[in-house]
């Protein structure tokens, strides 16, 4: 295999832009042109005074679970900004980011998924299965999926939500992305995917369907078919995943 396998190739990166350097330097390592065209933006929540309160509360809790490295960024200076983790409470997240995230804090004992990773991947976790009378905590953005907390509920939890980060869609000049010609897309949301839908007209959405889309999800993948998408490609999870992907598109699937 060449040193240089997405040798001037040009792949659009679209995470929210304090996540993105990572995925943009391996394809700039790899001999690739990473365009960043953020599709959220991600700031703190400007309630803090509720986060304050859910944190100060924690020591009544059994269960905390962070939903995403942004849950554990926001939700983890809100904690060591109140004092420590209670120590006798658990810790779960639902992806491997997550997870390094949590332990680079110091937390050793994390509760994640090694093969689905996402609520139903956690929900199969034998750990969250007995949890009637616990009290859960489940740190993430201003808005999200309900399936865990509900689910969590019907096992006989309590469930409350603490949002430490909001996100928003940025503003971007349409003709920015046309103009830049990516070779490939990788997108890591469904919102985000929803939000480049949104920014097209019917004749550029027709004009960029045929470019390979990259995402690690298969929700995401559903969603880009349904939209009209061409080239949609399922990869393992993280950036290691997407840039495997990239590598295995560009030296085999071509």
């Amino acid at each position: 295999m060449s040193e240089k396998p997405l040798a001037g190739l040009k792949i659009l990166v679209t995470r929210p832009r304090d996540q993105a350097k990572p995925l943009a330097q391996q394809i700039q390592q790899a001999g690739g042109i990473p365009l960043l065209f953020p599709l959220l933006e991600i700031a703190p929540v400007q309630d803090t005074g509720t986060l304050h309160d859910h944190v100060s509360r924690l020591a009544q809790f059994h269960l905390a679970i962070f939903i995403s490295p942004n849950a554990v960024k926001y939700g983890m200076a809100a904690i060591h900004a109140a004092g420590a983790l209670p120590p006798a409470l658990k810790i779960a997240t639902i992806g491997q980011g997550s997870a390094k995230a949590l332990r680079e804090f110091g937390i050793a004992n994390v509760i994640a998924p090694t093969e689905r990773f996402d609520s139903e991947g956690l929900l199969a976790m034998p750990e969250l299965h007995n949890i009637a009378g616990w009290r859960v905590m489940i740190f993430r953005g201003d808005s999200g999926r309900e399936l865990l907390g509900d689910t969590l509920k019907s096992r006989g939890a309590t469930v409350e939500y603490a949002a430490c980060y909001q996100r928003s869609k940025p503003h971007w000049d349409v003709e920015t992305l046309l103009n830049a010609a990516p070779d490939a897309i990788t997108v890591t949301s469904s919102e985000a995917l929803e939000y480049l839908r949104q920014m097209l007209d019917a004749a550029q959405n027709d004009n960029i369907s045929g470019i390979p889309l990259f995402v690690p999800h298969k929700r995401i993948a559903e969603l880009a078919h349904k939209q009209g998408w061409q080239k949609v490609q399922l990869t393992d999870a993280g950036d290691e995943g997407l840039l495997s992907a990239l590598i295995a598109w560009n030296t085999e699937d071509r």
